[in-house]
């Protein structure tokens, strides 16, 4: 179940780094980018984290929360967003339910995608990486979510 563009975006419970439950429809009323990334400590994801750190004001400036979410445990979160001062929620799709349900789950492990979710819970803006090795720089996601208003 790919979700679309325009429609409320599939709803899912995980277990954060602090092992706290983050449901998604609990958010409502907030702007959220989901950032499906393969693993912690890989070399793209850690950039592509870095990055969105290094703009957090801008996110902010937006009225965005980061939330990322891989198959990675809580622990390995804990030290991944202690490594590198990570100022957002990561969650863990152990089994990659979630990832399905947002069209990431690739063959073997996590495709990169990025979701904005708006107040309303509906998905404003998509993108999924055909080849792991890409991904959404800052800059682009924030053009994008300005454009949208």
């Amino acid at each position: 179940m790919a979700t679309e563009l325009n429609e409320i975006a599939a709803d899912f419970s995980l277990e954060d780094a602090d092992g706290e439950t983050f449901t998604l429809s609990e958010q409502r009323g907030k702007r959220l980018l989901l950032v499906f990334y393969p693993g912690d400590e890989t070399p793209v994801c850690t950039r592509q984290l870095c990055d969105y750190r290094d703009g957090i004001e801008a996110f902010a400036g937006l009225n965005v929360e980061i939330v990322g979410i891989s198959p990675d445990d809580a622990e390995s979160h804990r030290r991944f967003r202690e490594r590198h001062g990570l100022p957002f929620t990561l969650l863990s799709d152990p089994d990659l339910e979630v990832a399905a349900k947002y069209a990431c789950k690739a063959l073997i492990g996590m495709k990169r995608g990025v979701f904005l979710i708006d107040e309303d819970g509906r998905i404003r803006y998509r993108h999924v990486e055909a080849v792991a090795l890409f991904r959404r720089r800052r800059e682009e996601l924030i053009e994008a979510i300005e454009a949208l208003g």
